[in-house]
C-alpha cells in the first residue's frame, strides 16, 4: 500500500486534542513511506496532518474544489494539487487515488466521504481498508447509529466487519495497514440477503 486517503474537519476551533491525533497520524503515515491524498486544505486538521506528513518527508495529493481553494486555504506543501469543479468530482478522485481511508474526526463532508466509501465497500465496488479515529468517543454515535440500523435490520451486522476502530490514529493505521481485503457475500452484508 502506498496512499491512504485521509478525511477530516477543516475547521480551526477545535480542542487541541483533535489537532495532535492529526499530527500523530501524518507522522505515522510519513514514518511508513505513505502518500496522503487528503482535501488539499491548509487549515484545521486537514492543514495539520499535511504539515504534520510534510515536515516528515511523506508526499502530499491534494483535491480542492475551486469554490474551496480560498476557504480551507489551499496546501502550498502538496506536492500534487488538483483543483476541480465540483464536491462529487473532489470526492471521486479522492477514492480513486487512495488505496486505503481513514476519518480523522470532521463534520458533515467527513460523514458524507465515509459513509460513501463504506456503501462502496458493501456492495463490493471496491475492498480498501476503511478505519475511524474514534478520538474521546467522538464517532460512538455514528457507530451506534449504525447499531440502530442493525437493530432494526437495515442494515446486517457484518458490516461491523468492514471497519477498523480505534482511538489511538497510529494503532489504527497499523490495523488498516494489515487488513486483509475480501470479496464481499451479499447473504452477509447486503440488507437484500439471505442471512
Amino acid at each position: 500500500m502506498k496512499r491512504v486517503t485521509v478525511y477530516c474537519s477543516s475547521s480551526t476551533s477545535l480542542e487541541p486534542k483533535f489537532f495532535n491525533a492529526a499530527t500523530k497520524l501524518g507522522e505515522a503515515m510519513a514514518k511508513r513511506g505513505l502518500e496522503l491524498v487528503y482535501g488539499g486544505g491548509g487549515i484545521g486538521l486537514m492543514g495539520e496532518v499535511a504539515r504534520s506528513l510534510k515536515k516528515n518527508g511523506g508526499r502530499i495529493h491534494g483535491i480542492i474544489t475551486k469554490r474551496l481553494l480560498a476557504l480551507e486555504q489551499g496546501f502550498d506543501g502538496c506536492d500534487e494539487l488538483m483543483v476541480v469543479d465540483t464536491m462529487s468530482e473532489r470526492k471521486k478522485l479522492m477514492a480513486q487515488h487512495g488505496e486505503a481511508f481513514i476519518a480523522l474526526p470532521g463534520g458533515l463532508g467527513t460523514f458524507e466521504e465515509f459513509f460513501e466509501v463504506l456503501v462502496q465497500r458493501q456492495v463490493g465496488e471496491h475492498c480498501k481498508p476503511i478505519g475511524l479515529v474514534n478520538l474521546g468517543g467522538y464517532y460512538d454515535p455514528l457507530i451506534n447509529l449504525i447499531d440502530h440500523g442493525i437493530e432494526h435490520r437495515f442494515i446486517k451486522p457484518a458490516v461491523h466487519g468492514l471497519l477498523q476502530v480505534h482511538e489511538d490514529p497510529e494503532l489504527l493505521l497499523d490495523g488498516v495497514l494489515q487488513a486483509v481485503p475480501f470479496e464481499i457475500d451479499p447473504d452477509r452484508f447486503l440488507p437484500m440477503g439471505k442471512g
